[in-house]
């Protein structure tokens, strides 16, 4: 089963993803895919760490999933826009291999027999960017969420701490 959330900065998708995570069990665990790039990075990670009890089990991956042992677990993959990061700076702003990259893994992990709850941003809604790399970053961005969502059982949409159901 793959719930996928998704929506604006602050739009409420991490809470609500964990809060679904916690009505279907009681062990969930929580996968971050965030790459410590600074000191204040850093500390945005704890916070989010403090977020969650004792009840879930933490791991951090920030770029291949699959290769963990999570059959028959509930996951919360946060986030699809952070885990595109490491690739898109991995391959040297390669827009093409990034894509490949992050869809083979996506593809590969969906087949894991598991209820994965995978939280992603719509960076696209915003300003249009103002530098090559961000254009094409937005661009990854929306072509990996097409395919997550065309593959998820449901998708929802968060709007101001609200969801929207869409699929």
């Amino acid at each position: 089963m793959i719930y996928y959330i998704t929506g604006g900065t602050r739009s409420g998708k991490s809470s609500y993803a964990q809060k679904l995570a916690l009505s279907l069990n009681n062990n969930p665990v929580y996968l971050a895919t965030a790459r410590k790039w600074d000191a204040d990075f850093e500390q945005r990670i704890k916070r989010h760490q403090q977020d969650r009890d004792e009840r879930w089990q933490n791991i951090e991956e920030e770029k291949y999933p699959s290769n963990l042992d999570l059959q028959g677990r509930v996951i919360v993959l946060d986030c699809v826009t952070l885990w595109l990061t490491n690739f898109f700076s991995d391959t040297k702003y390669d827009t093409g291999e990034t894509l490949r990259l992050i869809k083979t893994e996506f593809d590969q992990l969906a087949w894991i027999e598991a209820t994965w709850i995978i939280i992603s941003n719509e960076i696209g809604m915003g300003m249009h960017a103002d530098t090559e790399s961000g254009r094409k970053f937005a661009d990854l961005q929306g072509w990996i969420n097409q395919h997550i969502a065309q593959r998820a059982d449901k998708v929802v949409f968060m709007v101001s701490g609200l969801p929207l159901n869409l699929k």
